[in-house]
């Protein structure tokens, strides 16, 4: 079985408008890869759809997760699979501590009970490498955290639940340089034969921590080059002009 995220021509319209456009990409277990491209290029887009957000429609293409099309599944079902989406904006949900949370979720992941010294052995383990206090495990889901608060649980949830395809959907956003490194530390430490990462992002400053195998740049809808790391530098350097006339973006 060939264990790769692979997306084949992949159409999707909101409100009958065209967003992505015959997008192809494939992110094979072992690698992480960066999306890069200017805003409203569909890179949240493509996330959001891989991950089974039903408020997109996809009008053609495939989405296989290890050879299998994941687009008729519910994003629970995409989730137990082994995917993981961290959000740009992620949600407070009161009243549900860290802690319970993720020991559901793993359960859910896992589809049988996780003792509980098997759980508290993986947040620890976390918590220490994200070099956070684990009175924060009995706080209410993001409920009143900073944006680099909520992005570090996350990435703890990534650690915990161990996908083996995340897609970050831009988890630089906000973030100083202190929390950024924290966060990169994290899914650094994730990084292995069995794990695969769509790292989206703006711009180069996080691949200067999370340094990527494969670098691809969208512009208005669809994938318009790949290169390696030294692609993200030279869009670091130059912007995106000079690709928007070299591909007539």
């Amino acid at each position: 079985m060939t264990k790769t995220l692979e997306v084949r021509d992949l159409w999707v319209n909101v409100n009958d408008t065209p967003i992505l456009k015959g997008v192809n990409l494939t992110v094979p277990r072992g690698e992480v890869h960066a999306l890069m491209g200017p805003n409203g290029a569909g890179k949240s887009t493509l996330g959001k759809v891989i991950a089974g957000d039903p408020s997109y429609e996809v009008v053609g293409g495939e989405v296989l997760l290890d050879g299998q099309n994941i687009l008729g599944l519910e994003p629970d079902e995409r989730a137990r699979m082994g995917l993981f989406l961290a959000f740009q904006y992620p949600v407070e949900v009161p009243g549900v501590t860290i802690a319970n949370f993720l020991r559901l979720a793993l359960q859910a992941r896992h589809g049988k009970e996780v003792p509980l010294v098997e759980f508290y052995a993986k947040l620890q383990r976390a918590v220490e490498v994200l070099e956070w206090d684990e009175s924060y495990l009995t706080r209410y889901l993001n409920e009143g955290f900073s944006g680099g608060e909520k992005k570090r649980n996350e990435i703890l949830q990534l650690m915990v639940l161990e996908p083996a395809y995340a897609i970050l959907d831009e988890t630089d956003s906000g973030l100083d340089i202190d929390a950024l490194k924290i966060v990169a530390k994290g899914v650094n430490a994730m990084r292995g034969p069995d794990f695969a990462a769509l790292v989206i992002t703006h711009y180069q400053r996080l691949l200067n921590y999370i340094v990527p195998d494969v670098v691809h740049v969208m512009m208005d809808g669809r994938i318009v080059k790949t290169g390696g790391r030294e692609l993200a530098l030279e869009l670091e350097e130059r912007g995106y002009d000079w690709l928007k006339e070299e591909v007539g973006a």
